[in-house]
């Protein structure tokens, strides 16, 4: 079969490049925080599109299912990433997370860390793109692991579930480990940010 035929369900696949490349960059981007394997997953995204132009439906748009395929391409990372992850490194993380921010002796919030009154964010976008970054910056301080329950969570907004099912962990793991990267994301925040 050719590609035309497919052109009648919405693909052109000789305009994705131009069309959604620095899309799919965006969005690979903040999830990996990662340049270069961002690139990588958007061309491989773009090859894996070609090999599955005839399961294409036409029951969304190009780029939306040009997404739903980078998506899968970066939970896969994320699965090769916290497979990869030692028991140690989560220990540790967990040793400064009580260290840093509770007291030893009676388990309450740290005067200098506990949380603080958040007005609202300026709507000026140079304040946005600060804020972005520092929030890159403490995402990539989260153990692996940590920062892909996080992301696939809080900036995917995928169920709890499919999180679970896709990283292999059980229920009471992924509340903790949410609760966790939280702590450590607001303390991150408040000593960068606030």
């Amino acid at each position: 079969m050719s590609i035309s035929i497919y052109m009648n369900h919405q693909l052109n696949p000789h305009q994705w490049v131009a069309a959604h490349a620095d899309y799919l960059y965006g969005f690979a981007i903040v999830r990996l925080n990662d340049e270069e394997h961002a690139r990588d997953l958007v061309q491989e995204t773009f090859l894996a599109a070609l090999q599955r132009v005839s399961a294409f439906e036409g029951k969304s748009s190009e780029r939306t299912w040009l997404t739903a395929i980078l998506k899968n391409k970066i939970v896969d990372v994320y699965r090769k990433k916290s497979s990869g992850l030692k028991a140690v490194e989560v220990r540790e993380a967990e040793e400064h997370e009580q260290n840093d921010f509770f007291d030893p002796d009676n388990g309450h919030w740290m005067d200098k860390y506990g949380p603080k009154e958040v007005g609202e964010l300026d709507k000026d976008n140079l304040v946005s793109k600060e804020f972005e970054l520092i929030l890159k910056r403490c995402l990539q301080k989260l153990p692996t692991l940590w920062m892909s329950v996080f992301v696939m969570k809080h900036i995917d907004e995928e169920p709890t579930e499919t999180i679970c099912t896709e990283l292999k962990i059980n229920p009471s793991n992924f509340w903790v480990i949410i609760h966790r990267a939280k702590v450590n994301l607001r303390a991150c925040l408040q000593r960068n940010w606030i």
